[in-house]
């Protein structure tokens, strides 16, 4: 046991994902021990153990499911020959000839998701201050070394070419992106190696005019055609709040970050904004 919690402390140190899985109520045989652990790290491995077999195999494959969704979940397994399957009292068989049942609960360890902050100059000052009120893992990239070396609300600070840190590192699916480098050229570099390398982020915004939004498009379709999916592309980035201060539109991307993490609609988005021809999240 004390080994899976000094495996928590070193996820955690390192900003990484696991499942916590405890075993928190039997009934009739099985074997399994009321308490008993097993940790799951988002790359598959496991330590502990909550009683082997179909059980433990299955609990491994929820822990995996639970680091796209973020969320804790209670199950409870029905021990007896059958296939898998559902039952109607919402108890899920395993091939295992015990004939007790077995509730898992599994624990998400981890922050509410990554965000990347591509610039960190005045807006993403701002927005790096809202957002440290919050459980997000925030990692700010900047070339500029005086830049980067002052930001005071990063998790982690990489000085490094905004395109080359996608080079190197990539992003994680289903993260949040913003992008507010200090020029058009970065800025359309980080979104074309998004594009080129088929990454998947939940959110990508881009601080911008709707002129240069037109710009934009109009090279990305003439580069990749228009069948590329910008339906998660949220530019001009923020909702409609009407503020232009670095800290209003700072607000407003935190708000439109935190709506779509939660699953909110309803809301005007600055993306709405956009002249007719430029509505490109109604193409897909």
């Amino acid at each position: 046991m004390e080994a899976i919690h000094e495996k928590i402390l070193e996820h955690k140190r390192r900003g990484e994902d696991a499942v916590l899985v405890t075993a928190v109520d039997k009934k009739g045989e099985g074997p399994v021990k009321v308490g008993i652990k097993m940790l799951v790290s988002a790359s598959g491995d496991a330590i502990g153990t909550v009683g082997g077999g179909a059980l433990e195999h299955r609990a491994r494959e929820e822990a995996k499911a639970l680091f796209k969704t973020r969320k804790n979940k209670l199950e409870t397994y029905l021990l007896n020959e059958a296939e898998v399957s559902k039952k109607p009292d919402d108890m899920t068989q395993l091939p295992m000839t015990c004939g007790g049942t077995v509730t898992l609960f599994y624990e998400f360890l981890g922050v509410m998701n990554h965000i990347y902050l591509f610039g960190a100059g005045h807006v993403a000052r701002a927005l790096g201050h809202v957002l440290s009120t919050m459980d997000f893992h925030l990692t700010v990239i900047d070339a500029r070394k005086e830049v980067i070396e002052t930001y005071p609300y990063a998790d982690e600070r990489i000085h490094q070419g905004f395109a080359e840190f996608i080079d190197d590192k990539g992003i994680r699916d289903g993260s949040y992106v913003v992008v507010c480098t200090p020029n058009h050229e970065h800025d359309y570099h980080v979104l074309n190696k998004i594009v080129e390398y088929d990454l998947s982020p939940a959110y990508t915004g881009m601080l911008c005019s709707p002129e240069k939004l037109k710009d934009y498009i109009d090279k990305t379709y003439a580069q990749y055609g228009r069948d590329i999916d910008l339906r998660n592309f949220y530019a001009p980035v923020g909702l409609d709040t009407g503020g232009g201060s670095p800290a209003e539109i700072a607000v407003s991307i935190a708000a439109e970050i935190l709506a779509i993490h939660h699953g909110k609609s309803g809301h005007r988005h600055m993306r709405e904004n956009v002249h007719e021809d430029y509505r490109y999240w109604e193409d897909q």
